[in-house]
C-alpha cells in the first residue's frame, strides 16, 4: 500500500494536478468564516468620503475589499447588523470604524435644504454706469458709480434629518470566485452604438463607460464589447452590482457632448480638453442659494443647482476674445437689476440647451478661468424638485470630468435582478451541485464495483470543479448561470472521458495490450470529441450578442483543462491502481 502510495505521489501527471490545484485554492483564497460587511463603494463627499474611506478600485478582488468589523465597538458580522447600529444616528454624532484595514472616525451630516422665507432684505448695490457730457464742444464719455437699493429674497436652512452615511455595502465574501449578476443582483444595459466603429474608437468608447461609471461612484461594473456571428452588429454589454436601474440607463443613454457657447462660437467642450477642475463637494455645488427652489405654476417645482469648474486658459483666452466686443445691457437677475453682455453663455448637452447663464459686465474681454455652471431639476414636490437637481447636477459633473462619448448609444435592452434569488439559486446550486456529485459516483461505483475506479473519477470530478472556479478567480471571470451551466456541461463531458479510459483499460480482450496502447485509443476518442465540443462552443460565444459568452468560456475552459491536465492524472491513477490490484 506505501508503495502504491508513493508511486501515485511521484508520478509527472499527478503531480502538475496537484500543483494546479494548490494554485487554484490560492487565488479562490476561501475564508468560510469571514464575518463583517464588505465595502462595496463610497458616496463622494459624504460623511464615510470626508473621514477618508476610499472605494475599492475597480475590479479588485472580492477578498481583498475593507470589511467593516465594528461600530462604536460594536461587531458587525452581517448586514443586520450594521444596519442596526446605523439605524439611530443623530446629526453631529460621531462614529469610529473599525475595518480590516484601518479605523476611522466619521461625523453624522444634517441634511439640509434651503427655503425661501416670506421676509426680504434690502441691499445696496454699486454699479458703474457709463455718462455722456459735454466738455469744450465735444461729447466725452466716462464711468460713474451709483448706489441703489434692490429687494432680495432670504432663505433659511430647514433640517430634513440626517445624511447617509455614504457606503455602499454588502456581506463579507468568503472567496475571490466573482458572483454575476443573476447571483448578487444589480442592472444589465446591452446597448448599440448609433454608428459602425473600428477597433480603436471602440476601445476608446469601453474606456470612456468605465471612467464614467467609476466616477461616478459605481463599482463592480464589467464593460464588455459584444457581438453576433455572421453579423455586423456591435453590441456593449455594462453589468453593475447594486445599481439603481433608472441612474444607469440615464447615466449610459447620454453621449456627454458637452458644449459652452456665445452665439454659434464653442468657448468650451467637457472633459479634460479645455476644463482642470470640476468641484463636487458641498462648500462650491450643490442647491443654488440664491436661486433655490421655487413653483412652477403648473401643480410643479423646480430646484437650481451649481457647481463651479477651472478652464484651461487656452479656454479663457477663447471666451476672452468672444466677448471683448458685446455690448453691456440691464438685465433682471434673482430680483435686482445688473450689468450684463448683450449675449449669453448657452450649456448645450447632446445638442439640447440645457441652461443659459448671463456673464457679467466685468468679465468682458478678460480671461477668466473660474465660472459657475448652474442648472435644474423639477418634481411633483419641491424634495423631488431638489433630488432630481441634484441627480442632474452629479450627472453633469460626471460627463464634464469625463467627456462625451465617441458615438450616442442605444439601450437595446435592460435588466433588474433582486439579490434575493441570487442568493437563494447558490444555495439551491451547492446542494444540488452535491447532489449530482453523489448520484454520479453512485452509478459509477454501481457500474465498476471497483474502489480503484470510482475513488479516481471522484477525485477528478472536484478537481475540474476546483481548477474552474480557480481560473475564474484568477482571471476576474464573473460566475454566473451561463457558467454554472458551463461547469455542469464540462464536468459531465469528463465524467464520459473518464468512462471512455476506465472502459478501455479494464476490457479484457486488451489485458495484452501494454498501458501506453490502452491509453492512446481512449485519449484518441477523447480528443475527437473535445474538437467537436470546442467547434461548437465557438458559435454560442457570439450569439446573443455574447449573453452567452460565460457558458461558452467555461465549457471551453473546463473541456481544455481536463484533456491537459486532469484526464492524464486520472489515466495515471487508474493505471498505478490497477496494476497494484
Amino acid at each position: 500500500m506505501n508503495e502504491t502510495f508513493k508511486r501515485l505521489l511521484t508520478s509527472a501527471r499527478i503531480i502538475i494536478l496537484l500543483l494546479c490545484l494548490v494554485f487554484a485554492v490560492v487565488a479562490i483564497n476561501p475564508n468560510p468564516g469571514a464575518s463583517g460587511v464588505a465595502i462595496r463603494s463610497v458616496d463622494y463627499n459624504s460623511s464615510a468620503d470626508i473621514a477618508g474611506i476610499d472605494g475599492p478600485k475597480p475590479n479588485s478582488p472580492p477578498r481583498s475589499r475593507e470589511v467593516i468589523i465594528a461600530i462604536d465597538n460594536k461587531p458587525i458580522t452581517s448586514m443586520s447588523d450594521y444596519y442596526e447600529a446605523t439605524s439611530d444616528l443623530y446629526a453631529g454624532q460621531f462614529l469610529n470604524i473599525i475595518t480590516s484595514q484601518s479605523s476611522y472616525t466619521l461625523v453624522v451630516k444634517e441634511h439640509f435644504m434651503l427655503v425661501e422665507t416670506n421676509e426680504t432684505e434690502e441691499q445696496i448695490i454699486t454699479d458703474v454706469v457709463p455718462k455722456t457730457l459735454e466738455i469744450n464742444g465735444k461729447n466725452v464719455t466716462f464711468n460713474q458709480s451709483v448706489n441703489r437699493t434692490i429687494t432680495v429674497p432670504l432663505y433659511e436652512n430647514v433640517s430634513l434629518g440626517i445624511e447617509d452615511l455614504g457606503l455602499s455595502v454588502y456581506d463579507a465574501p468568503s472567496t475571490n470566485i466573482r458572483k454575476g449578476l443573476d447571483l448578487q443582483g444589480g442592472t444589465r444595459v446591452l446597448l448599440q452604438p448609433e454608428e459602425k466603429l473600428s477597433e480603436d474608437k471602440m476601445e476608446v468608447l469601453l474606456l470612456n463607460l468605465q471612467e464614467r461609471l467609476n466616477v461616478y461612484g459605481l463599482s463592480d461594473i464589467v464593460v464588455r464589447e459584444s457581438g453576433e456571428l455572421f453579423s455586423d452588429n456591435q453590441y456593449i454589454t455594462v453589468e453593475i452590482a447594486g445599481a439603481n436601474e433608472d441612474e444607469v440607463k440615464n447615466l449610459l443613454s447620454t453621449q456627454g457632448k458637452f458644449e459652452a457657447k456665445i452665439g454659434k462660437d464653442v468657448v468650451f467642450t467637457g472633459g479634460d480638453g479645455d476644463i482642470t477642475y470640476v468641484c463636487r463637494s458641498s462648500d462650491c455645488s450643490g442647491i443654488d442659494p440664491y436661486r433655490g427652489c421655487g413653483a412652477l405654476g403648473d401643480g410643479q417645482y423646480a430646484c437650481t443647482f451649481r457647481f463651479s469648474i477651472a478652464l484651461k486658459p487656452e479656454a479663457a483666452e477663447r471666451q476672452a476674445n468672444l466677448t471683448k466686443n458685446l455690448a453691456v445691457v440691464s438685465s433682471t437677475v434673482s430680483g435686482g437689476d445688473g450689468q450684463y453682455l448683450n449675449q449669453s453663455l448657452d450649456l448645450y448637452l447632446d445638442d439640447i440647451m440645457v441652461d443659459t447663464l448671463n456673464i457679467g459686465s466685468d468679465l468682458r474681454g478678460r480671461a477668466v478661468t473660474d465660472i459657475q455652471i448652474s442648472g435644474s431639476g423639477a418634481g411633483l414636490s419641491e424634495a423631488e424638485a431638489r433630488v432630481n437637481a441634484l441627480a442632474n447636477m452629479k450627472q453633469l459633473q460626471t460627463v464634464l470630468v469625463t467627456g462625451s462619448l465617441p458615438t450616442k448609444l442605444e439601450i437595446v435592452k435592460t435588466d433588474n435582478l433582486s439579490p434575493q434569488l441570487g442568493s437563494e439559486f447558490i444555495k439551491s446550486a451547492l446542494m444540488i451541485g452535491v447532489l449530482a456529485i453523489l448520484a454520479v459516483a453512485s452509478v459509477v461505483y454501481i457500474r465498476y464495483r471497483r474502489i480503484e475506479v470510482f475513488v479516481p473519477m471522484v477525485i477528478t470530478m472536484v478537481s475540474e470543479v476546483t481548477l474552474l472556479l480557480g481560473m475564474a478567480a484568477l482571471i476576474g471571470w464573473n460566475i454566473d448561470l451561463a457558467a454554472v451551466a458551463g461547469i455542469i456541461i464540462a464536468v459531465g463531458t469528463g465524467i464520459d472521458h473518464q468512462i471512455v479510459i476506465a472502459d478501455e483499460s479494464l476490457r479484457k480482450k486488451n489485458k495484452y495490450v501494454n498501458w501506453q496502447t490502452k491509453l492512446k485509443n481512449a485519449f484518441f476518442i477523447i480528443m475527437a470529441a473535445y474538437f467537436t465540443t470546442a467547434v461548437a462552443m465557438l458559435p454560442l460565444y457570439f450569439a446573443g450578442a455574447g449573453i452567452l459568452k460565460g457558458f461558452a468560456i467555461t465549457t471551453l475552459m473546463g473541456i481544455t483543462f481536463g484533456v491537459l491536465i486532469t484526464r492524464p492524472a486520472f489515466g495515471s491513477m487508474m493505471e498505478i491502481l490497477i496494476k497494484e490490484k
